[in-house]
């Protein structure tokens, strides 16, 4: 019942999306102007709130370094079998590699084994994810797309990038005690609040539109299926770096257990919004959304093993 809690509302969501685009109930311009709000405006509030409330020590800040290194070389391996993967797709495969939905999916299911007591060791794991998935994937995005840009100009697209601001406040902020000094004073709540209100309808909008996208043809099907392969070596890979260079908090069975779902998790959700400059088509649209829909098929038969062995 613990697990039909926490991904009804996530299959919902979707299902609300494919349906208001089957009856026309949402037309494509107002789909648009929802995830423009989404990640125009509440994205970067959230990405700041992320990194200014982390609290970072000596191991988490190595976990951290190790898991941004385990997304890039994904998004290299990725780059490099993107003809497996298919020419039609292999410009945004790569990308698909990299990032796992860790509040909509590997928290909640982490959750129900080990208790929500743990979540930190989901979160640390957020943090890399948080900087692949909006410092370097708009980098390399604006680098891709910039044309003619000279460097001067390319440089000042990517750091002027609503995302890699909050990103470098977040961290400044963080940095100088202000998360600390905030804690004890009379506007915690008040900060807290704001934000909470802010956050709250962005996984909802986020799922709503990958749910409108989700329009898989059968030509999708073996793309999607190689992708996926690679996405699960990819995986498998970084759980077996943890084991390697972290081999003393991978005998803690709660703690194995966030790495294995964590990396067993579906790409972002918000990575196929992220991804719109590098879109052809609507096809592409929903080639990313089946993908991130299929993969999570992947993430249960994970899960179920997880929680029977555990």
């Amino acid at each position: 019942m613990n697990v039909l809690t926490t991904l009804f509302p996530v299959f919902f969501m979707m299902a609300l999306g494919a349906v208001s685009r089957i009856r026309g109930w949402i037309t494509p311009v107002q789909k648009e102007g929802a995830r423009s709000l989404v990640f125009g405006v509440l994205f970067p509030v959230l990405i700041f709130n992320a990194i200014f409330t982390s609290k970072l020590s000596g191991t988490t800040a190595l976990i951290i370094l190790y898991v941004t290194c385990a997304f890039i070389l994904a998004y290299l391996i990725g780059k490099l079998v993107s003809k497996f993967t298919g020419d039609r797709y292999g410009h945004l495969t790569p990308y698909l590699m990299t990032t796992c939905e860790g509040g909509n999916v590997a928290l909640p299911l982490y959750s129900t084994i080990v208790g929500a007591g743990y979540a930190i060791n989901v979160v640390t794991f957020d943090m890399a994810g948080t900087i692949i998935a909006f410092i370097l994937i708009p980098a390399l995005i604006t680098a891709k797309t910039s044309g003619s840009m000279d460097t001067k100009q390319m440089l000042k697209k990517i750091f002027t990038n609503s995302f890699v601001v909050a990103a470098g406040l977040g961290l400044l902020c963080n940095l100088s005690g202000l998360y600390g000094i905030l804690e004890t004073s009379a506007l915690f709540d008040l900060y807290t609040g704001t934000v909470n209100t802010i956050l709250a309808p962005i996984s909802g909008v986020i799922l709503f539109t990958l749910g409108y996208d989700l329009n898989a043809s059968a030509e999708m099907i073996g793309p999607i299926a190689k992708a996926a392969l690679v996405r699960i070596f990819c995986g498998a890979l970084t759980i077996g770096g943890f084991f390697l260079l972290f081999p003393s908090l991978m005998t803690d069975p709660i703690y194995r257990t966030a790495v294995i779902l964590y990396f067993m998790s579906p790409t972002g959700f918000a990575l196929p919004t992220q991804l719109k400059p590098l879109v052809k088509d609507e096809s592409e649209e929903a080639f990313m959304s089946s993908f991130i829909s299929i993969f999570m098929i992947i993430t249960l038969i994970v899960y179920v093993i997880v929680a029977l062995t555990y």
